[in-house]
């Protein structure tokens, strides 16, 4: 079963939800892409706060995201994506409590190196803002340079299917709308790279309703050279571990 939008207008009837609009943006060693990312991100209608997370760099990340008006969260070493994520949510919802920043509609979370294409992400907002969809995956088209062997791919897929029913076109795409009234199922994020399998399987167990959005970006891809194979090595032991905690090789229900 799949769930993929285009494009998604419209309003649902309910509750109004703040279209107000936090940023959350992972990022190591990025020092050549961030600026540009983060100054599409504000480009992004409702975007209030963009929080950077430089997991550990050791480059110029920071000044470049200070630079470009984004917040920034140092982390003393590399900690590995999940718990970057951690960090700065942990951060963001601090200043909600506090007041310092009204609590917003939405969680945006968005990779350091799409550069200049952030700015499309108001797309995939649409939905989670019209309060049709409490997470919004972005489906990414064919990226230039990449070259992986589907490993890691496959295996999200599977897994995730032979859990909750639900085969994703895109389960390792870390553009992702999250509905901040959903946190709560959603939290804490699983450690590296499986956070997005962890995330959307605990998404759809939650009864939670999860759309893919095509949208137009570009990252920097990774190729098929060691460290790309090493990249992806170690993503798919991260799947594999995350599926392995949820009990996916059980099937749906545990049977």
């Amino acid at each position: 079963m799949t769930e993929r939008q285009e494009l998604v207008g419209g309003r649902a009837e309910g509750p109004a939800i703040s279209s107000s609009v936090l940023v959350l943006v992972p990022a190591y060693n990025e020092a050549e892409r961030i600026g540009a990312t983060v100054e599409a991100l504000h480009m992004v209608p409702g975007v209030a706060e963009v929080l950077v997370v430089s997991d550990g760099s050791t480059d110029a990340t920071p000044a470049r995201a200070h630079e470009a008006g984004a917040h920034c969260l140092e982390l003393p070493r590399n900690f590995g994506k999940g718990d970057a994520l951690n960090a700065g949510l942990a951060a963001l919802m601090e200043r909600v409590a506090d007041g310092i920043t009204p609590e917003p509609g939405a969680l945006l979370l968005a990779d350091a190196d799409l550069q200049e294409t952030a700015a499309q992400l108001d797309v995939l907002l649409a939905p989670v803002l019209a309060g049709d969809a409490e997470v919004a995956v972005a489906d990414l088209p064919a990226q230039v340079g990449a070259g992986g062997f589907g490993l890691a791919m496959g295996l999200a897929r599977w897994g995730m299917a032979r859990a909750t029913g639900r085969r994703m076109h895109e389960p390792l795409s870390g553009q992702r709308a999250l509905r901040w009234t959903a946190l709560p199922s959603l939290i804490p994020f699983a450690p590296g790279f499986g956070v997005e399998v962890a995330m959307t399987m605990d998404a759809l167990r939650a009864g939670l309703r999860v759309v893919e959005v095509e949208v137009p970006l570009r990252h920097a891809a990774t190729g098929r050279d060691l460290r790309g194979i090493l990249h992806r090595g170690r993503q798919a032991g991260a799947i594999a571990r995350e599926l392995g905690r949820r009990r996916a090789w059980r099937g749906r229900g545990g049977a």
